[in-house]
């Protein structure tokens, strides 16, 4: 790869098009070269994949590996998109993120009947239900309160605590580790402190359900002998985690994006039946899990480069959800769009286990909170809301909102 001005240097990562915008060094580099030869902090050379097809054509093909033990940047359990120590590391049991078959299916394959459409269909009521008792604690609050702490982050957690069998009296040790976990700049020592509290908490967890199981899915999971006690730590690691972080971000973020397109606003409170559709397009226009991590295992031709053995490959799955090659005016949020493609739930064998249980989660959660509190709105200037653009997964720390 030639040293030329046109070689990224380092990922873009600011903000500076507006809070729900890629970074416009990303849509530049998009627009001109799509799969992008870029320099990391530590000076070893890697790629950056912007353009819609060929982020399809990354997550698609197992040659792009997942797993961090062989790549240059290791990736500590690869939570969307986090760069960590410089150095390749040993599996981690039960983290089929990142593996790949047949580690990945064999893992993977155990959990597919928890999460099949028919299943998330019968919980659907539920979820409704839990939404709805997380809107009354809302209405009873003298306005202005933070939208993330009193409602789009206990939703999630309610529910996925709920499915897993995890006691919700129990969230600040896991919302705070997680957290923690998430940010960018944080120490590898401060990472594995997280890490190991969140794991020492899950497995005593998975223990008492292999004891004595109960209704759950850590316990459906715990009853399979085959599973061990490493392995299932790990597998409700991963769940608890993608189970309220990722949703939590789009509720919030979600709901500014629409305090902030108010004409969008009041056409779905007027046809509440956009909601699906206005869910999809949401997930297309924020993109909150944005950034991946994959490593090619032999050279391959990917969009007119070839990416040679050893590479470490970063995906943008929110320039490829405004890549106007594949989406119409991908830059504006129209809740009619029919979103047909979108990767905001990733593509091929890594994609969301849990994307039928977000989308209900937001479609509960957006018409509730619209149907109501009709005169919801920001309680700060748009642009004092503080961004989460020191986190791993993308949103807000805190929605400041009020009502009459």
């Amino acid at each position: 790869m030639s040293h030329t001005a046109s070689v990224l240097q380092g990922l873009p990562m600011e903000r500076d098009a507006g809070p729900f915008d890629p970074p416009s060094r990303i849509t530049a580099v998009r627009g001109a070269r799509p799969v992008s030869p870029m320099v990391f902090p530590d000076g070893h050379e890697g790629w950056l994949v912007t353009g819609y097809d060929a982020v399809r054509q990354v997550m698609a093909d197992t040659r792009f590996s997942n797993r961090q033990d062989i790549g240059i940047i290791h990736v500590p359990f690869e939570t969307p998109g986090m760069p960590g120590a410089a150095e390749p590391s040993p599996q981690t049991p039960g983290l089929f993120i990142s593996m790949d078959p047949p580690d990945h299916t064999r893992l993977r394959r155990k959990l597919t009947g928890a999460f099949t459409v028919k299943r998330m269909k019968q919980l659907e009521e539920g979820i409704i239900a839990i939404t709805e008792r997380q809107l009354d604690e809302l209405a009873r609050l003298t306005p202005p309160v933070d939208l993330l702490k009193e409602f789009a982050l206990p939703v999630p957690s309610l529910v996925i605590c709920e499915l897993l069998g995890v006691p919700y009296a129990d969230r600040e040790t896991f919302q705070s580790n997680s957290s923690k976990f998430m940010e960018r700049d944080i120490t590898l020592e401060d990472k594995m402190a997280a890490i190991g509290a969140m794991f020492g908490y899950l497995a005593e967890l998975v223990m008492g359900k292999r004891a004595n199981p109960g209704e759950d899915i850590l316990s459906d999971l715990a009853r399979d002998e085959d599973l061990t006690i490493e392995e299932l730590s790990g597998m409700a690691f991963l769940l608890l985690l993608a189970g309220h972080e990722t949703t939590a971000n789009m509720l919030a973020l979600g709901t500014f994006a629409l305090l902030e397109h108010p004409a969008e606003l009041a056409e779905l409170r007027e046809n509440p039946q956009l909601l699906p559709d206005a869910v999809e397009e949401l997930m297309r226009y924020l993109s909150v899990a944005d950034i991946f991590y994959r490593y090619a295992t032999e050279d391959i031709e990917l969009g007119g480069e070839t990416i040679p053995t050893g590479s470490t490959v970063v995906v943008s799955l929110l320039a490829a959800n405004r890549d106007p090659q594949r989406f119409e005016k991908p830059d504006v949020l129209d809740v009619h769009r029919k979103v047909r493609g979108q990767v905001a739930f990733g593509h091929g064998i890594h994609q969301c286990l849990g994307q039928q249980l977000a989308r209900i989660e937001m479609r509960a959660g957006f018409e509730g909170l619209l149907r109501r509190f009709p005169t919801l709105r920001l309680a700060v200037p748009a642009g004092e809301v503080k961004l989460r653009t020191d986190m791993h997964i993308y949103g807000v720390h805190e929605l400041p909102v009020t009502w009459a």
